[in-house]
């Protein structure tokens, strides 16, 4: 049963101001909204700064930068996802639901599989699939080590895999690249420093493979994406924790 205190909050969300900066950048992405994707962005928004009083979803303090540092960042995979024609994708590390919820409510003829190892989160990513009636969106409270493994029923399932801060690029190319069909391709959300990162990743890259691509500057940060070229290795990734703790090309 739908959670109704969630669903009268959302009703809130309609008077938030939403930024018209907000709208001009994705404009300027080539990205065109209607009414009813702008509002589920904001009631989305809405519900992950409610919940962020009691959980630790966000260190962005104001709502109002949110559209910019949260829901824009994430939006710029949307052109990439969409010249890719994809069907399947998977957000590895999803927390709050960046970048996969703003993806999902604006892409729904795609289906996408949010992966979130902490099981509060993952409540939180539940509620808000269903208060938004995002029925293209699965949740799995899981941890990737296990899920793209050979017995982890998700292995080379994916068009596309994406994520978004969520570590060192050693270790996140032996979280994601597993996931992905021959021919798929990752997207990852990074810094500034992403040109380092790639470097430190080609032994990884080699190992697990994949091809380094290019790399996209956003006002908001650097996309990098990579094309897996071959079938995984079967020991790949290893248990949950070794990716981490002992990244491929630094002793791994």
């Amino acid at each position: 049963m739908k959670d109704l205190s969630l669903v009268k909050r959302c009703a809130v969300s309609r008077e938030l101001s939403i930024p018209q900066s907000f709208i001009e950048e994705v404009a300027d992405l080539g990205i065109e909204f209607d009414a009813g994707d702008v509002e589920a962005l904001a009631r989305y928004l809405y519900l992950l700064y409610e919940k962020n009083q009691v959980m630790n979803l966000t260190a962005v303090k104001r709502i109002e930068d949110a559209w910019e540092r949260h829901l824009y960042d994430s939006l710029t995979l949307l052109p990439l996802l969409s010249e890719l024609q994809c069907e399947h994708v998977i957000d590895v590390g999803s927390g709050g639901g960046l970048p996969g919820i703003p993806l999902a409510i604006t892409l729904p003829d795609m289906t996408f599989v949010l992966v979130e190892t902490t099981k509060k989160k993952a409540l939180f990513l539940h509620e808000v699939v269903e208060v938004l009636g995002l029925d293209n969106v699965t949740v799995l409270a899981e941890r990737a080590e296990h899920l793209c493994s050979e017995d982890g029923g998700f292995r080379a399932s994916a068009d596309v895999v994406m994520s978004r801060a969520l570590g060192a690029m050693p270790t996140l190319l032996e979280l994601t690249i597993p996931f992905l069909k021959e021919g798929g391709t990752f997207l990852a959300i990074k810094g500034q420093k992403a040109e380092e990162e790639v470097e430190q990743a080609r032994k990884a890259a080699h190992i697990l493979g994949c091809t380094f691509n290019n790399m996209t500057r956003t006002k908001t940060g650097t996309i990098v994406s990579y094309s897996k070229t071959k079938k995984t290795p079967k020991k790949y990734p290893r248990v949950a924790g070794e990716p981490k703790r002992l990244p491929l090309g630094r002793g791994g």
